[in-house]
């Protein structure tokens, strides 16, 4: 009976921080509707996959650099406006995107924050970056995603900053 203890306690000891993990959902309801999430000339409405792909990876990202043990965020987005809008009359430039200021990227968003299974935040939020061309961004300008992801960062450091250090 003895040797199957030590087995218990590293059993506990490898499964107890899986279970305090924190955790970070992300969904997307109706991309098929999202008003501009197209890398592409594609007009109307919609997702391109690696736009998705790649905002979830990135809010997962600062999920977890944000968020602490026991701490689970569960986000759908509802809509995707990226940054910059095609102009159809740049033949030209087909795959460019022209950004401008009243162009800016717009997320919807519902989401809940919670400590331990209990909820201590659910609400809808338009996370907006009104003046996307008039700060920095720290990513590389190759990535065409840069100012939707930087305005992720500044939105996850003012909501879940300050949880996440309570």
């Amino acid at each position: 009976m003895r040797p199957a203890l030590p087995l218990i306690v590293l059993a506990v000891l490898i499964l107890t921080p899986a279970a305090l993990a924190a955790t970070t959902e992300v969904r997307f309801t109706h991309p098929e509707s999202f008003s501009d999430a197209h890398l592409g000339r594609d007009h109307g409405r919609g997702a391109d996959d690696v736009v998705l792909k790649e905002l979830k990876a990135h809010i997962q990202k600062l999920g977890e650099r944000y968020l602490q043990a026991g701490q689970t965020f569960k986000v759908d987005i509802l809509d995707i406006d990226l940054a910059g809008r095609y102009e159809p009359w740049r033949v030209e430039f087909q795959n460019v995107r022209f950004m401008r200021e009243i162009t800016w990227p717009r997320i919807k968003m519902h989401y809940s924050f919670e400590q331990d299974g209990n909820v201590l935040v659910s609400r809808e939020a338009m996370v907006i970056d009104q003046a996307y061309l008039q700060h920095g961004n720290r990513y590389s300008s190759s990535d065409r995603l840069r100012y939707e992801k930087a305005m992720l960062d500044d939105w996850f450091r003012r909501n879940l900053g300050k949880a996440a250090a309570d």
